[in-house]
């Protein structure tokens, strides 16, 4: 077997914005197995101790306008917007040390909460014991994933990280960890992937506004092509995942989210399992869960669950 082609953090794999016309830095098969490595989602190269943010050192390249530190575009040969691109997470290893923040939202939400300031939590990540440890003492699992998996819109001129899409992006679900496969419609020939905002560990929500930041110092993803999944044509991100499958959903608020996870949903357990749409409702009101995905990002997350095992 030859080497895994990796794609590091370099001033010309880095870039903090969704961009059509972005070069590729590599250009790989169908089947191929690729290397990642990514930064801190806010481009930092150090620990945050609580010092002003402008002491920080930040990754050449950073420009107040940027937003996550995204590692790509990788173009995938062959590959027509209206299919499917497939993402295999064969794993993600964090980097050893992360940062989580509490009251930076708006100060309507921080009110309503009773938040009078920020908070900084600069935690320390054990990958071999599979914990990270904050300054407080806490201790918490970790379950690393990446919090942004996507590729550009198909409009020109370059487009914020910060809000996911329906192909992609800033995504933040938890359940996305190594042993998952996700599934996104291509939005433009190439796909054009790019990879950030390492998460070490995440609550459902994201309520917070962050995680526990980190970058990656290895995320192994192998990328396929397909035409549709299941025999159907897929309009919004759906994962298999150690959980069970996901179909995630995003608009301007919980409903409209909510109810684009349960379409994709219904779909999925129709070419599953050969249910007319009513019959997957009922069982679905039986055996799928939905989640909040996230909060905190300019529009609204839900992703249901249709766990392992639940519907045989």
């Amino acid at each position: 077997m030859g080497a895994v082609p990796t794609v590091g953090t370099h001033p010309h794999t880095l870039h903090g914005w969704f961009d059509r016309d972005l070069p590729p830095v590599l250009t790989v098969d169908p089947g191929t197995t690729v290397r990642f490595r990514t930064l801190d989602s806010g481009w930092f190269l150090e620990p945050d101790t609580g010092g002003d943010v402008a002491d920080r050192r930040r990754a050449p390249g950073f420009t107040p306008d940027a937003g996550h530190a995204l590692t790509g575009p990788v173009q995938v040969r062959g590959a027509r917007a209206g299919q499917v691109l497939e993402v295999r997470v064969d794993s993600v290893v964090p980097a050893s040390w992360g940062t989580a923040y509490g009251g930076l939202l708006g100060t309507a939400w921080n009110a309503r909460l009773g938040l009078t300031g920020p908070a900084v939590h600069a935690w320390s990540i054990d990958v071999d014991a599979g914990t990270a440890r904050n300054q407080h003492g806490h201790t918490v699992a970790v379950r690393p994933f990446l919090g942004v998996i996507g590729m550009p819109p198909a409009e020109p001129g370059r487009h914020s990280t910060i809000p996911p899409r329906w192909h992609g992006g800033n995504l933040d679900c938890r359940e996305l960890v190594a042993g998952s496969t996700l599934y996104l419609p291509i939005p433009v020939d190439g796909a054009l992937l790019s990879v950030g905002d390492a998460h070490a560990a995440q609550g459902d929500g994201e309520v917070g506004g962050t995680a526990i930041e980190c970058g990656a110092e290895r995320a192994d993803l192998t990328l396929d092509v397909r035409d549709d999944l299941l025999g159907r044509p897929l309009a919004t991100p759906v994962a298999r995942t150690p959980a069970g499958w996901v179909c995630l959903g995003i608009g301007d608020d919980l409903d409209e989210a909510a109810t684009e996870a349960m379409d994709a949903m219904l779909d999925l357990m129709g070419a599953l399992h050969g249910l007319p749409r009513s019959d997957a409702m009922a069982l679905a009101g039986v055996v799928v869960d939905l989640r909040v995905t996230q909060v905190v990002n300019q529009v609204f997350g839900v992703h249901a669950v249709l766990p392992a095992g639940a519907l045989r």
